[in-house]
This record gives structure tokens, C-alpha cells and sequence, in this order.
């Protein structure tokens, strides 16, 4: 398993083919919701891929959210993959790019279903009320990095 900073277009592609796996054709999410001006290259934010040998098998993204608060989006796990720890590596992996970077402190926007999972990661659920992005429920949740 290897989970990596993207910086080329084609590793961006698949990592927006998983996220079009699992938010557009599993949950329903429209494309148009789900791909936006940070997906236009390696370099509009912190894209990452996981790989299991070498086949695309999740992917997330970070970007600032203000200064010294990362924002970790678009967190994806291919189903057949889930349940493996796959979803920790990828969210590690992004929190120590950010806290190497300066970054002291992580939000997520996580769906309900996932506020459990997020928990176990070390995530404090911050917002009063759960509300709806993209037609689903979702958390505010927040963490330290240093």
C-alpha cells in the first residue's frame, strides 16, 4: 500500500475517478458538485492517491482553510477496500503533510455515517447541527496536529 502526494495530471485522474466511483455513482452526488476549481490541477491544492500495487484505491485532498487550519476534503475509499484502514492512511498521510507544512489544526466537513470513524481518528465534532452538503448529512469536525 502506498498513498502519495499527487503531482502529475494522469495520478489526478484517478484520483478523481475513485472520488466519481464513490460520491458520484454510490452516493449520488451530482459531478457538477463534486468537481471544482481545486481539481483543475496537481497543484490547486493537496491532491493524495492510495494504491494497492498500483491500482487507484482512494483519495482525498487538503487546502487551506485559514491560516494554520487545513481542510481535508473529498475523502474517498473505493468500496471493495473499505474496512482495510485504508481511510486512516490516506487521512495520516494528508495531516502530516499538513503539519509539516506549518499547519496546527485539521477540519473535515465528515459525513454522519463517518462522524464515528473520524472520532476514532482523534476528530472533535465542532458544529451545533448536522447539516446537508451535496443532499447529505454531514459534521464539522476538528483536530490538532501539534
Amino acid at each position: 500500500m502506498e498513498c502519495k502526494l499527487i503531482t502529475e495530471q494522469s495520478e489526478l485522474e484517478q484520483s478523481l475517478a475513485v472520488r466519481m466511483e464513490v460520491f458520484v455513482q454510490e452516493q449520488g452526488v451530482s459531478p457538477e458538485e463534486e468537481v471544482d476549481e481545486y481539481d483543475a490541477s496537481p497543484c490547486a491544492c493537496r491532491h493524495f492517491l492510495a494504491t494497492d500495487d498500483e491500482k487507484p484505491v482512494a483519495a482525498a485532498r487538503w487546502k487551506t482553510f485559514e491560516p494554520g487550519v487545513a481542510k481535508l476534503q473529498r475523502i474517498a475509499v473505493r468500496l471493495p477496500y473499505r474496512g482495510r484502514s485504508i481511510g486512516r492512511f490516506i487521512v495520516t498521510a494528508m495531516e502530516r503533510d499538513a503539519a509539516e507544512m506549518g499547519y496546527e489544526s485539521a477540519i473535515l466537513d465528515a459525513q454522519c455515517s463517518a462522524e464515528p470513524f473520524y472520532a476514532k481518528l482523534g476528530y472533535t465534532t465542532i458544529s451545533e447541527e448536522p447539516f446537508y452538503d451535496a443532499g447529505i448529512l454531514h459534521v464539522r469536525m476538528s483536530k490538532a496536529l501539534r
